[in-house]
């Protein structure tokens, strides 16, 4: 089975995605439309993608292709983020003048640059991408921020575990193919839906769920590509494919102008280090 991730091989989504399919060929894809294309072509059979982190928040550019391309999410995975510096063999950390990662990782590890005050932070467009460059390069001078598999994946040599300033980090990744079948034990459903423009829209989109005693793990709105100042509601709702929530969102259609089911899958259960 083939599974696509968006960035390099040893980044945080080739973990979970090794979390979540243990026996499965991961293929690595520049951009998130590529590995949307993937799964929609054939060539995958399935694909991980990131869909929000605690700190930084949600992935913007995954919420708009799940609206827009023929996908099903079928789970979800919480993974533990943790950031090491990684350096090519030989570099110790006195020697470390420039440290590139992924600008959300930088960002996230700013008691480690307060604290080397000497250190310049350099943008990069992905975790163990970074890792793979400076390892490739063999600067001497050099380190990455980057995920412990990023070092196993090229060569290169921890310096400092852990350097993230909280550790309450975890990022949400979900899995998905182009089935529709719901599996065992689906006990969560995300759906995507646009108001009309008149008052009190969301007040009864959202009772369709709490006159059924529905509980909301998630609502955000997304500007509406093409359609300047209109909006989409990606909720999240903790019931699975039941009848209480099929007449919800039966009853949701009934009042919103549009309504996407994006997946109906177990909701994970526990945080992963």
């Amino acid at each position: 089975m083939k599974v696509a991730i968006q960035g390099e091989l040893g980044s945080f989504s080739h973990e979970a995605a090794g979390r979540l399919l243990p026996r499965a060929v991961v293929v690595p894809c520049t951009r998130s439309a590529e590995v949307f294309d993937r799964v929609e072509n054939g060539s995958v059979q399935a694909a991980v993608i990131p869909i929000e982190n605690s700190l930084a928040g949600s992935v913007a550019e995954h919420f708009d292709l799940l609206l827009t391309r023929d996908v099903f999410v079928h789970a979800e995975f919480h993974l533990r983020i943790r950031h090491n510096l990684i350096a090519p063999p030989g570099v110790k950390l006195p020697h470390v003048r420039r440290v590139f990662s992924h600008p959300v990782a930088l960002d996230q590890c700013r008691d480690f640059f307060r604290s080397h005050p000497n250190v310049q932070a350099i943008p990069f467009y992905d975790t163990a991408g970074s890792a793979r460059h400076v390892v490739t390069e063999g600067w001497k001078d050099a380190a990455a921020i980057a995920p412990k598999q990023a070092a196993q994946q090229y060569g290169g040599r921890v310096l400092l575990a852990d350097i993230e300033d909280d550790q309450q980090n975890y990022t949400r990744f979900l899995l998905i193919n182009e089935s529709k079948k719901i599996g065992r034990g689906a006990d969560k459903t995300s759906i995507a839906f646009a108001l009309k423009n008149v008052p009190g829209a969301l007040f009864k989109a959202l009772s369709v769920f709490a006159l059924r005693d529905i509980s909301l793990s998630k609502i955000e709105s997304r500007p509406m590509r093409g359609h300047p100042w209109e909006y989409v509601f990606f909720v999240d709702i903790l019931r699975g494919d039941g009848e209480a929530a099929r007449n919800a969102l039966r009853h949701l259609g009934e009042i919103v102008e549009f309504l996407k089911v994006l997946g109906i899958y177990p909701a994970a259960k526990a945080r992963a280090g």
